[in-house]
């Protein structure tokens, strides 16, 4: 039998071998389970980082493309910002002169020169000496004297000859209703005992005088209808028998009345596109027969909008009555409605800068934004001078403005709102959302609505319901205030037009009256 030492260390060495079995204190054992650890966790990292490298790299791309955005949309603005106030400064300078210039001459006024466009713009809350004797003679406070003297000529096709009679000039102001009532007041912004205040606003329908007579009309048709062509022919020819203007026509109307009769070679068009930018040079009056969307370009002279029957919300004369109508215009004063469009601008995701952008669309009932034919959500992200607004998800988004509040917009949930009212209507189209209501944002404001990359369709713009463009992921479309309204004749004054509009056209809220032998309070 052993000894108990050696029991002890038989038993001790057994022992370590167990140890090292297990794990414990075998130090080569332990080193090579180690590697085979650190390999482990170095490849799990390593796929794990690629992962987090390749999202952190696409939040970079973003990030720096946001940047560059707003970089260049700082740079633009500080640009935009500077121009304008080189612009203000010249005009302000201008106007001081044709002050001196006029009070030297004793009021009497200078003739414009026959190729420049003068601008004056007088603020009555500073010249209220010069306006209480205008509005005490005629009810008119003179504010903005418009006058247009370019040399524009438009070939003769008769004649052969480049001729223009000279373009007449009028002046827009405000009417106040005479010297003794409350609404001659003017707007001021005044501080008093430390309360801001404001004085009792002026009416703000404008009115139009003529300072000469109107020379050249043109005449606007809707196509497709022979009630309408019928018309055309009557008026043209009445206005050139009886009013003795040159009158002017689409190219499409001129060869339907030249197929109607050769009487009609008298009757003016243009060549090409490029003429229609200059045609607001020189007509004084444009007459559309049927419809509300037939007015056309940047700058618009006065409109006198016809009906003939259909719905029409900006058509208050009726083609009936029209010569009774177009003298009282031409003879003037006529009330006149400004009425606001839209600018619109589509900025497609491979544009490198703001800049980059395609024609700009003029719209003046609405833009819509839809998802064509797609079966998917519309899903658009909507943005008011780069503050983020919200996102649709629904059919579409209706950005309209005032006069267009009684078209789409109204269809779609949107409140009716006055043509005069300045501001831009934001109308979800069925919107799955139960809070989505619709807004009226101020006409200062841009809005961009972009398609996001994570969007499962694309989106299509319709600019009045035609020009329709598709927008893919990172396309964008600008909408904006436009810098030229469209300036309608009244039949009676805007408010008055606009009531019986949705009076006659909608039946606004028309209901059988409450029978009045029911039960009454005590």
């Amino acid at each position: 039998m052993p000894p108990p030492s050696k029991l002890n260390s038989a038993d001790n060495a057994s022992a370590s071998c167990h140890q090292s079995e297990n794990g414990y204190t075998d130090s080569a054992y332990s080193v090579h389970h180690e590697k085979d650890l650190v390999d482990l966790l170095q490849f799990s990292s390593a796929k794990e980082s690629d992962d987090h490298l390749k999202e952190f790299s696409e939040a970079l791309r973003t990030v720096a493309k946001a940047l560059r955005r707003a970089a260049e949309g700082k740079a633009a603005a500080q640009a935009e910002a500077a121009e304008w106030k080189r612009k203000y400064s010249l005009e302000k300078e201008r106007n001081r002169k044709l002050e001196v210039e006029r009070i030297e001459s004793n009021g009497d006024r200078k003739e414009p020169r026959a190729d420049a466009v003068t601008n004056q713009t007088v603020p009555c809350n500073q010249r209220i000496e010069h306006c209480e004797p205008c509005c005490g003679r005629d009810g008119i406070c003179s504010h903005d004297v418009l006058q247009n003297e370019e040399n524009f000529t438009v070939s003769d096709a008769r004649t052969g000859r480049n001729e223009w009679k000279r373009k007449a000039s009028f002046k827009l102001s405000w009417w106040c209703k005479g010297e003794d009532s409350d609404q001659h007041k003017h707007d001021i912004v005044s501080f008093e005992k430390g309360n801001i205040t404001t004085a009792e606003r002026s009416s703000k329908q404008i009115s139009l005088k003529w300072e000469s007579d109107p020379q050249n009309v043109l005449v606007l048709t809707k196509p497709h209808s022979i009630t309408v062509r019928v018309l055309c022919s009557e008026l043209v020819r009445w206005l050139k028998e009886e009013k003795r203007l040159d009158v002017f026509v689409e190219p499409r109307v001129k060869s339907e009345l030249l197929a109607e009769s050769t009487y009609f070679n008298f009757v003016r068009t243009w060549e090409d596109e490029k003429e229609i930018a200059f045609l607001h040079t020189k007509l004084d009056l444009v007459v559309t027969l049927g419809g509300d969307g037939t007015v056309l370009w940047g700058p618009v002279p006065p409109v006198v909008p016809f009906s003939l029957g259909s719905l029409g919300f900006m058509t208050p004369f009726h083609s009936e009555d029209y010569r009774e109508c177009l003298e009282s215009v031409l003879k003037g004063p006529v009330s006149i409605t400004l009425r606001h469009r839209l600018q619109c601008h589509v900025i497609r995701d491979a544009a490198k800068s703001e800049y980059e952008r395609e024609e700009p669309i003029l719209v003046l009932n609405e833009v819509t934004i839809d998802r064509g034919i797609s079966s998917f959500l519309t899903n658009l992200e909507c943005y008011c001078d780069d503050t983020f607004v919200t996102r649709v998800q629904g059919d579409g988004l209706i950005l309209s403005t005032t006069s267009g509040s009684t078209a789409y917009s109204l269809a779609a949930g949107g409140s009716m709102v006055h043509p005069q009212v300045p501001g831009i209507l934001f109308t979800p189209i069925c919107p799955h959302s139960l809070s989505f209501r619709p807004l009226i944002l101020p006409e200062h404001v841009t809005l961009r609505i972009q398609v996001p990359f994570n969007s499962r369709g694309h989106a299509w713009a319709s600019f009045d319901g035609k020009d329709r463009k598709e927008l893919a992921a990172g396309d964008a479309l600008v909408c904006s205030m436009a810098p030229w309204p469209v300036p309608t004749a009244c039949h009676r004054d805007s408010t008055s037009d606009f009531l019986q509009s949705i009076h006659e056209g909608l039946h606004w809220n028309v209901r059988k009256t409450q029978s009045f032998d029911g039960p009454r309070d005590a």
